[in-house]
């Protein structure tokens, strides 16, 4: 499921939908702006997922586990007092960052976000490793479902829900390599919205297709969550 807010599009939910924030009873995700700490806290994060399955401290690793493991349980002690309801934190919610400063998302940045279609580009890292230096396949469709939602919103869709996802593997997709991922609406029946992606690499004289994505977006009923 994906669910995203207009933050600041131009693009407004259909006026026969006076429903549109309340369907299932969904926070309304406005953008947030909480400044530069919170930009460092979580690329910082960032960098420590790819630490926390890469690092291998050797002879002391013991001891190095050990103090790991307090200074996280610190920083669980400064922010466990903040823990806020559903949308109204920033993590994603706030567009100027990789991922919209979600760390759950990979940190890739919107480029394009029009009615006929969504672009982001990005890269993954050490913590997106399924093995031999290639993207967990398990990734990918989380990239894709990340922007169906917004390929749903940028539309003009209400509220929706991914029904089905399906992704087709075309070539190993790497770490530390910059790529684009397209989107868009293919066609509208009803309360559906079908739509498709591809994830490609550019690098080159061409581009190589990666991936392709093609799914399912449900619009709610009101009421429906």
């Amino acid at each position: 499921m994906t669910h995203y807010s207009s933050f600041g599009s131009s693009v407004q939910p259909p006026e026969e939908d006076p429903e549109y924030q309340h369907h299932g009873g969904f926070p309304e995700y406005g953008p947030a702006s909480p400044g530069a700490g919170f930009r460092s806290f979580v690329t910082t994060m960032r960098r420590l997922q790819d630490l926390a399955v890469s690092a291998a401290p050797g002879p002391d690793a013991e001891a190095v586990w050990e103090q790991a493991a307090e200074r996280a349980a610190a920083l669980v002690e400064l922010l466990g007092p903040f823990e806020a309801e559903e949308g109204q934190s920033p993590a994603g919610r706030t567009p100027d960052l990789p991922g919209m400063g979600s760390l759950l998302l990979p940190a890739w940045t919107l480029t394009r976000y029009q009615p006929d279609g969504v672009e982001m580009t990005g890269s993954f890292s050490r913590f997106h490793v399924g093995g031999n230096h290639a993207v967990h396949g398990g990734v990918l469709p989380l990239l894709f479902d990340h922007l169906f939602g917004m390929v749903s919103h940028a539309a003009g869709r209400p509220i929706s829900r991914t029904a089905f996802l399906h992704v087709d593997y075309r070539k190993i997709t790497r770490i530390d390599t910059q790529l684009v991922i397209r989107g868009r609406v293919t066609r509208i029946e009803g309360r559906k919205a079908f739509v498709s992606a591809e994830l490609v690499d550019a690098n080159g004289p061409g581009e190589t297709v990666l991936a392709e994505g093609n799914g399912l977006m449900v619009r709610l009923l009101p009421g429906q969550p």
